[in-house]
């Protein structure tokens, strides 16, 4: 004889069938189809079928039932396996499936709800720990880039500096220029990068002036690459290589100020 159970309102289908085997401690593995299918049947006649779209859901989910509790009067199905097919298994599925996900959201609300009581400190590290960087891997940094197509935009913006020169101002005579530092260009290419976190590699040969800047700025490039503060990237082939940042662009350190040599 069918339990009677007065049934409120409930989210969905699953949860009004979860609701019924849970009140008759009812083994989910192996569910009384036509007990769960009568009490089901009682709760959809009592709705309000007012809102078609709840309405649809449960009277959907009624013909599922319907449709297994005819099934199980018949002879078992045997899949390719030679062995009988239950046909509560998928709804047995479906019904885990929805109670999992019903215990995380009640989990979930309660985080949210006592999320105010929790108050965290900020991290604090020993200082060796905090400045701790990993050895870099330059073949990581480099992924698909190659030295020699590295190689070749320093030869192409070498040549571009020497077109620029004037054949007849050249042999005016020759002016110093102060020497190029190699820590002042480890630190503009570092805060550059920091700043702008992508930069051209190729606009940014191209923006020194003469030679020697270029051929310093590839070597600041090449030297940062080696420990670890950029890397560089090609997003497309044949595309524009691009310098990319791997600092924070709040840190205040920069490599060059440990250089004293000048070029």
């Amino acid at each position: 004889m069918a339990i009677e159970v007065k049934l409120q309102a409930f989210e969905g289908p699953l949860d009004l069938l979860l609701h019924l085997i849970e009140k008759n401690k009812i083994d989910i593995y192996d569910i009384p189809i036509a007990e769960i299918t009568d009490q089901y049947l009682d709760y959809v006649r009592q709705m309000d079928h007012e809102d078609l779209d709840t309405t649809s859901e449960f009277m959907l989910m009624a013909a599922t039932l319907i449709d297994i509790k005819c099934r199980m009067l018949l002879p078992r199905e045997v899949n390719e396996e030679g062995e009988e097919e239950d046909p509560r298994d998928e709804l047995v599925r479906q019904l885990l499936e929805y109670k999992e996900y019903k215990l995380l959201s009640m989990k979930l609300r309660d985080y949210m709800e006592n999320a105010g009581d929790v108050v965290t400190r900020k991290q604090k590290l020993p200082r060796e720990v905090a400045a701790f960087r990993p050895k870099a891997d330059v073949q990581e940094l480099l992924k698909d880039m190659t030295l020699d197509r590295l190689h070749s935009i320093f030869e192409f913006v070498l040549k571009r500096q020497e077109d620029k020169i004037d054949p007849i101002r050249s042999k005016f005579g020759h002016i110093e220029k102060d020497p190029v530092s190699l820590p002042d260009k480890l630190n503009y290419v570092e805060i550059t990068a920091r700043r702008k976190r992508k930069i051209s590699f190729r606009g940014l040969l191209e923006d020194q002036d003469g030679k020697m800047q270029v051929i310093v700025t590839f070597l600041a490039v090449l030297e940062l690459m080696k420990l670890g503060k950029i890397r560089v990237v090609q997003t497309e082939t044949f595309g524009d290589i691009e310098i990319e940042s791997l600092e924070d662009e709040n840190d205040t350190t920069l490599v060059g100020d440990s250089y004293t040599e000048d070029l």
